[in-house]
């Protein structure tokens, strides 16, 4: 084979597989969205029991594969709203519906490839509606997804008597090939973060005809189970211990499955190919038939699982405190109110601690505080979609005027905490820029003024922190938030006399003035926190802010049916705006 030959053939295979992953890629995302957040509540509801967190594992899986959701899981046990023990039974099933969604992918649908790709262009270009739009682009990832099968194995296949020699180690008969084959899989899988990538490839050799034999195909399969686990171990780097150890879990389930497969492989050579004539189903059904035998191994035992996680890991950290907002307590309105309040202290106190943070990484790039910053801001992301998702539920319920409104206060209590992690994170975001212009640095002098008002800002949090304890009585929340306005006012005049000393700093050139507008920026950005921390305390000032403690056991009423308003009719407010001589 020529150079120029070989150098053409190398790029059409990587920009099949290109076109592969992309495909892939924008089908699941395409996907994600059209189903919009029931995704996340799908996974929320995960936690009742383990056939329903396989179940609805299983059914994610499907939809957006294993090693995306075992990162949401990841994602749910560092916020502290899903346990270890919680996540098993999801993950288990995230692999199972992975393994189905590439039994779809299994069909020989490339000759259909145009037409998918076409209709789903013409769906996202035409369809007004937002899911429309989004089921469009997952029509057109699945056409791509194919297109790019389709390259690899057209230009695989004029070659497949050359590269057939490079993979005749990789044989599953004996133990050496099985070995390599697993690690070549496991590498492959590894670097490109997809299993259903690597079987794809595989789909595709067998396309071609370099696979002729299923022992060829059996170490590959294994192989991209181990390899598709280093999504999630990444994307667990910096959380707390219990979300490490949810990507663990992760691997370790699929190291036992491979194990498991490799001991059994006698019994698997002899079952699979019964179940079709096809090596390429024979591949997809080998893959589901590994995840939904050991899931089923498994999920009985998800306990002993969970303490081979734990002994495998062993911390000596305090576990992370979990989440207060438990689906047990919702049919006890005031209970249910109660641990809302908790969970607020909890995510304010996660506030605090990258505020903190954030004075360390004023004068040093510490890569760790970052990233804790980070994952704090999406902590706090997730959290307030828990929250909505919690107090949404407690409205099915029968609800007395005060916790009917006292809701609401807790809802707009939870949007002023993830503004505040918002602007939190932009101070890190401020110090990461700042550091790369040495124009920007501060002197002494106005490092003091700055931390003066930072410790006032810090005090203002500690403060919202104090006032969000739900063993308050009535009246306590008001006086407490009196104390949070006070100090606001306190840091308000010191605001005022930090940014004048910035302005004559800047007249008398003691100060350059890049520095001077990073400067504003970090007094713009605590300004922004204090005045939601205002706005929570605003809310506590009202007379329904307050747990009546003898409620707390009280189961709820069954709730009363509303009636429906009648639809109105928009001419009766939009002609009121035709009157106005304004656009």
């Amino acid at each position: 084979m020529a150079g120029s030959e070989l150098f053409f053939l190398i790029f059409e295979v990587l920009g099949g597989l290109a076109l592969f992953i992309f495909g892939m890629n924008v089908m699941t995302d395409g996907l994600r969205h059209a189903a919009g957040t029931g995704l996340r509540r799908i996974l929320a509801r995960t936690t009742s029991s383990r056939v329903a967190g396989i179940t609805l594992g299983t059914i994610l899986g499907f939809l957006v594969h294993s090693s995306a959701t075992t990162v949401m899981l990841v994602g749910f046990v560092n916020a502290g709203l899903m346990s270890l023990l919680q996540s098993i039974p999801p993950m288990l099933g995230a692999n199972i519906g992975t393994s189905i969604s590439m039994q779809v992918i299994s069909f020989k649908l490339d000759k259909y490839c145009y037409f998918a790709i076409t209709a789903g262009f013409i769906l996202t270009m035409a369809l007004p509606h937002a899911k429309g739009k989004q089921l469009g682009r997952a029509l057109l990832g699945f056409g791509l997804l194919f297109l790019g099968m389709k390259t690899m194995s057209g230009a695989i296949k004029p070659h497949r008597e050359l590269l057939a020699p490079l993979l005749q180690g990789i044989d599953g008969s004996t133990l050496p090939g099985m070995l390599l084959g697993v690690g070549v899989s496991l590498a492959v899988t590894g670097i490109i973060q997809s299993s259903g990538a690597t079987i794809g490839m595989c789909y595709a050799l067998i396309g071609a005809g370099v696979f002729t034999q299923f022992e060829q195909v059996f170490p590959i399969v294994l192989g991209a189970h181990i390899g598709t686990c280093a999504t999630a171990l990444l994307g667990s780097i910096g959380t707390n211990i219990e979300a490490r150890r949810t990507a663990i879990s992760h691997l370790a389930f699929n190291v036992l499955n491979v194990i498991f497969a490799i001991a059994a492989s006698k019994f698997f050579f002899w079952l699979i190919p019964l179940t079709s004539s096809d090596l390429t189903h024979q591949t997809a059904n080998l893959h589901t038939a590994v995840m939904l035998i050991a899931s089923m191994i498994v999920l009985p035992v998800s306990k002993l699982h969970e303490k081979l996680v734990r002994f495998i890991t062993p911390s000596r950290k305090k576990p992370p405190e979990p989440s207060f907002l438990e689906e047990d307590l919702l049919t006890r309105p005031e209970q249910a109110i109660y641990a809302s309040i908790n969970e607020l202290q909890r995510i304010v106190r996660r506030c605090a601690q990258s505020f903190r943070f954030n004075a360390d990484i004023i004068f040093k790039r510490d890569r760790d505080l970052i990233q804790q910053v980070r994952l704090n801001e999406k902590v706090i992301n997730e959290i307030k979609l828990a929250m909505k998702d919690y107090l949404s539920s407690l409205t099915s319920h029968y609800l007395s005027r005060r916790q009917a409104i006292l809701i609401q206060h807790i809802e707009r209590c939870m949007a002023d905490i993830e503004r505040i992690g918002d602007h939190i994170d932009a101070l890190t975001d401020l110090s990461e820029e700042r550091r790369d212009i040495p124009e920007a640095r501060f002197n002494r002098d106005q490092l003091e003024w700055l931390f003066t008002l930072y410790e006032k800002a810090a005090e203002v949090l500690h403060n919202v922190i104090e006032s969000l304890n739900p063993d308050f009585r009535s009246g306590d929340f008001q006086k407490m938030a009196q104390t949070i306005l006070q100090t606001r006012d306190e840091y308000a005049a010191l605001s005022m006399a930090t940014k004048d000393h910035l302005f004559t700093a800047l007249s008398e050139k003691n100060m350059a003035p890049i520095a001077g507008m990073f400067f504003r920026d970090y007094i713009s950005a605590m300004d922004k926190v204090v005045k939601h921390s205002k706005s929570i305390a605003l809310v506590e000032l009202q007379p329904q802010f307050w747990i009546k403690r003898k409620k707390l056991g009280r189961e709820a009423k069954e709730s009363p049916e509303f009636e429906l308003p009648q639809l109105s009719d928009p001419n009766d407010f939009l002609d009121k705006l035709q009157k106005e001589d304004t656009i």
